[in-house]
């Protein structure tokens, strides 16, 4: 018999070798700093362009928003002889924005447009998700393509083929409510009153948010355990239930980001309003980026169209911070 190894109940063991490598408790290895580097180095050019395209304009954005810069000062940039160099006036421009009965109307009409837009956009699109969940397949790769066609269209497509539905002489609209029954709506000007134009804008801007909200809600319940839709189903409950108790909880996370990017579109809706109201939108139609717009390059006020954008650019990152959170969230789940 061997001196080190032992044989019990036939069976051969082993005992350790002096020449076997002790097993010593490490602890974790570090990462050489080079390797370290190497991510940083990889997202330095995209971060040098993105600062080039996007810091220098907010930069110039900071700095006209505390002038008084007009058409003067444009003058005096292309001639030093010409014109009024810009004159520093510090918070003047906020101060007039946030003294101004007309800002304070534009804001609170953006913000009651955007709670219509997102919660109608996200309604109906979460409807439509669920719809595809239980359609047939040939319907659902059908129902796919529409929404991926409409969600391809540019804007000013969409905006084109709108007017022409509510168009005062020709419109379809019109013609087709008034042979229901519905009234008579031949000769209708829906731009007439505010509320039915925001109607209209709603209607172009929800139907090309439908398709992102829909197909991206149809992949995340499709990530929903049957299991669990099962088990809920055998213990009594109902549809709405099963949503509410375990689709939604699921859900939460994508909902939250889908809310959070259609509360900053909408917020920022300028091409639908603009382009429908023939670039000459009325008072009354003004949302924040279309008054931000109209006193820079219609009443050359660009210190104070500077200012407003800044505001609008604020309301946009606490928007934003929600949306950044709820990524990383997600990041540190998976």
């Amino acid at each position: 018999m061997r001196s080190d190894s032992m044989v019990a109940a036939g069976t051969e063991v082993t005992a350790p070798s002096r020449r076997q490598p002790s097993h010593r408790v490490r602890g974790p290895r570090r990462t050489p700093f080079r390797r370290r580097l190497v991510p940083y180095l990889l997202v330095l050019p995209s971060l040098v362009v993105i600062g080039f395209v996007l810091g220098y304009p907010v930069y110039k954005l900071f700095e006209i928003s505390f002038q008084r810069f007009g058409l003067p000062q444009i003058l005096n940039m292309s001639n030093h002889k010409l014109g009024q160099p810009p004159v520093w006036v510090g918070f003047a421009n906020f101060r007039a924005a946030l003294t101004d009965h007309q800002f304070w109307t534009v804001l609170w009409r953006t913000l009651l447009f955007t709670a219509a837009n997102v919660g109608a956009t996200m309604i109906i699109g979460t409807w439509l998700a669920v719809l595809m969940r239980r359609i047939v397949r040939p319907l659902r790769l059908a129902l796919t393509g529409v929404l991926i066609f409409v969600w391809a269209m540019p804007q000013l497509v969409s905006v084109t083929i709108w007017n022409w539905l509510f168009d005062q002489q020709f419109g379809v609209v019109n013609y087709t409510l008034t042979k229901i029954g519905l009234g008579n709506f031949l000769h209708h000007n829906w731009f007439e009153n505010p509320v039915e134009g925001f109607g209209v804008v709603t209607c172009v801007v929800v139907w090309g948010a439908i398709p992102f909200i829909a197909i991206t809600m149809h992949a995340a319940l499709s990530q929903v355990p049957d299991e669990l839709v099962e088990a809920a189903r055998v213990d009594g409950a109902g549809a709405w239930q099963i949503f509410r108790r375990v689709t939604f909880p699921i859900l939460r996370p994508v909902v939250v980001i889908l809310t959070s990017l259609s509360i900053i579109w909408d917020f920022q809706v300028f091409t639908q309003v603009f382009a429908m109201r023939n670039n000459r939108p009325e008072p009354w139609y003004y949302l924040m980026s279309i008054y931000a717009f109209m006193e820079s390059f219609r009443a050359h006020n660009y210190g104070y169209g500077a200012a407003l954008s800044l505001i609008i650019l604020a309301v946009m990152m606490g928007v934003s911070v929600v949306y950044v959170r709820q990524m990383v969230r997600i990041g540190d789940l998976r």
